[in-house]
């Protein structure tokens, strides 16, 4: 009997990516893909796209839908479905994981007549809990890693077919992905692909080869395109495989329905193994890299790697504050959305939820996009445009306190109808800042920190380690660079990166209490001989910040200093300019400094300018807050934000200053 082959490609592109990323992606690899499959009706497939990218490729790109479209209508395509925008299920509540798969089955059916029996689960995160939602959405499968298994205690040997596992008696079955498939295709070469396939077949009688995993190994990854398409791999290995009568490509659907489950298995909380490592912290990470170097020199790995399991996905929102940021304000908005009646949860506002559930900008590894401001901003654009919707239809108080996110203080909300800023404490400094004309979230930056591979730089490493035989190396083996990066690109920020967070002197920053029964944000800060008041007031699209103080001694002339950390939409690009008192003085990436008392930032991505201006001319300095991070494609510095400081001679008895920052449309 021939060994079942469920073959299955993955197609994703984040919300908020720039189109001529997307439009490279499917010329290099969407279209192409399709093009050569097309050409082999028996080589079936299940394929899964993300529903943004769908309704991208629909409008930009109708030829390669159309490709699809045939490929589904003569029965060569399955398939399979997902949450509609990519959100990790187990991160969202549950109501919003039904509504998210609903969206996609009705995607689906509407644009090819197919509902999904099988779902794809976002970076392969598995939790129980997200099994109710699956299966009242009518998904009766999905795909995760065979390590979920090896998690789970199973042998290797054990592997080969699907399981039926159940969250409180809801049952779904689960099928292994073949990690030795993962790494072989598209990498290896395609005699080595196939002899691996019929060895399968041979020892392990009854299994399936099991393979799902993102198409973009298949022409985006550094060399694939030229290996897969300009030297012919893809084609060469479907014909290898319909040559074959020892292998036999099968829809998933299909093989389940005439299949029985292997038994029952109760899957752990897990992503696949690189996932894992991603998320701990830098040290943990470090030692933990060791320890799997260690048994893969002793020759243990492969047996012990489920046994030293690492992290789990929302770890990542311990890692970075500024993800758990998001994810906490978007759990706030989905319930106040979710409280509206019916009538009220209008499609716009669903669509803004969904947006802001989708999981690039929540993580980072090789990949995820934390450290990319485009994919941070797309979630920010879309809670603003939510929060706005909803204060349409149910009004906030102008000025409260909450958890967000749950760090044990409150953050204090305060906002006029174009504008909001959340004060962070003990600081005082603005978390969030929201223009509600524009979409856009001012405050939106990323604090540097440190980063397992960071190691990589300091050592100075340039290329590929490992030996990979006569194929090509994967990009988790890859060591490249994009940018330069030196050593003083690797100084970490001992504090958060926010707006009008205050020094005295050059010492910590000032730690502020709030001044009860206030009517607008007001703050007193006891430092040296100083009592420092802030008071934070909203007209319009106005924001000013007043600052005063009284010395209680007579002591030395003082400094008080405060930055502004701006997250302007075209960062380092073209399309943004400085003007220092009326004058232009160039884009917002270089370093500069002096006295002025106006400051304006023009932003064409922005589609308007921000506006600062002080009580008289100030010593200020600026520079572009810049992090590093890694990709597929190499290391690169990426800027964050455009960072204004400014700095007070506190030289009496007492003072006054304030700063105002209006933002205007263009």
């Amino acid at each position: 009997m021939p060994l079942p082959l469920l073959f299955g490609v993955h197609a994703h592109q984040p919300i908020g990516n720039f189109p001529s990323v997307v439009d490279d992606a499917v010329e290099r690899c969407y279209h192409p893909f399709l093009e050569v499959l097309d050409r082999y009706p028996d080589f079936v497939f299940a394929f899964h796209s993300s529903g943004w990218l769908l309704a991208y490729i629909a409008e930009h790109h109708p030829q390669t839908l159309a490709l699809l479209r045939g490929m589904v209508a003569r029965g060569q395509v399955e398939l399979v479905g997902a949450g509609d925008t990519e959100p990790v299920l187990a991160a969202i509540p549950q109501i919003d994981r039904l509504e998210q798969l609903q969206a996609m089955t009705a995607r689906l059916q509407a644009d090819f007549g197919q509902s999904p029996e099988g779902a794809w689960l976002t970076e392969r995160v598995w939790d129980p809990s997200v099994v109710p939602a699956l299966v009242d959405a009518g998904i009766r499968y999905v795909v995760v890693d065979d390590y979920h298994f090896l998690c789970a205690g199973l042998e290797r040997e054990d592997l080969g077919s699907f399981y039926r596992t159940e969250e409180n008696g809801q049952a779904i079955d689960v099928f292994p992905i073949s990690e030795a498939l993962r790494y072989r295709l598209p990498f290896s070469e395609v005699a080595e692909a196939i002899a691996f396939l019929q060895q399968q077949g041979e020892e392990q009688p009854g299994s399936a080869a099991i393979y799902f995993d993102d198409i973009e190994k298949f022409g985006l990854w550094p060399e694939t395109y030229d290996w897969v398409y300009g030297r012919g791999w893809l084609a060469q290995f479907i014909e290898a495989v319909l040559a074959s009568d020892r292998i036999q490509p099968r829809h998933f659907a299909a093989y389940r329905r005439e299949s029985r489950p292997r038994g029952m298995i109760y899957l752990p909380t897990v992503s696949y193994s690189e996932m894992n490592a991603w998320t701990l912290s830098p040290n943990v990470a470090r030692e933990y890299a060791q320890l799997l170097a260690q048994e893969r020199d002793a020759g243990r790995l492969e047996g012990r790697k489920a046994l030293i399991r690492g992290g789990i996905w929302k770890g990542f929102l311990h890692r970075y504050p500024e993800a758990n940021w998001m994810h906490k304000r978007m759990l706030q908005l989905s319930a106040r959305f979710h409280a509206l009646p019916k009538r009220q949860q209008s499609a716009e506002l669903r669509a803004d939820l969904h947006a802001a559930q989708a999981n690039d900008a929540y993580w980072h590894g090789l990949f995820g996009g934390i450290y990319l401001p485009h994919l941070r901003r797309a979630v920010h654009h879309h809670l603003t445009r939510l929060e706005a919707g909803l204060d349409a239809l149910r009004k906030r108080p102008a000025l409260y306190w909450d958890d967000v996110d749950l760090d044990g203080r409150e953050e204090c909300f305060y906002h006029s109808a174009a504008m909001q800023v959340v004060l962070h404490l003990p600081y005082a400094s603005i978390q969030e800042w929201n223009h509600y004309p524009t979409e856009h979230d001012l405050a939106d930056t990323l604090a540097r920190r440190d980063e397992a591979y960071y190691d990589k730089i300091r050592q100075g490493e340039t290329a590929a380690s490992g030996e990979h035989g006569s194929g090509i190396a994967s990009a988790h083996d890859r060591v490249s660079f994009k940018t330069a990066i030196h050593s003083e690109d690797l100084v970490f920020d001992a504090y958060p990166c926010q707006s009008f967070l205050d020094t005295l002197d050059g010492q910590p920053p000032l730690h502020y209490e709030p001044v009860a029964a206030a009517k607008t944000p007001h703050f007193r800060s006891q430092a040296q001989d100083w009592q420092i008041d802030k008071v934070y007031v909203l007209e319009g699209e106005e924001l000013s910040v007043y600052y005063s103080g009284e010395r209680s001694a007579v002591g030395a002339e003082s400094t008080l200093q405060t930055r502004l950390y701006l997250a302007m939409p075209s960062c380092d690009g073209p399309a943004g300019c400085l003007l220092v008192d009326g004058e232009v003085v160039g884009g917002f990436a270089a370093e500069r400094g002096g006295e002025a008392r106006e400051f304006r930032l023009t932003d064409a991505v922005l589609g308007g300018s921000v506006e600062i201006s002080l009580d008289g001319r100030t010593t200020w300095r600026a520079w572009p807050h810049q992090t590093v991070s890694q990709s597929e494609a190499g290391f690169e510095k990426i800027m964050q934000a455009w960072v204004l400081e400014l700095h007070w001679p506190l030289a009496g008895d007492s003072f006054a200053e304030s700063v105002k920052v209006r933002v205007r449309r263009a």
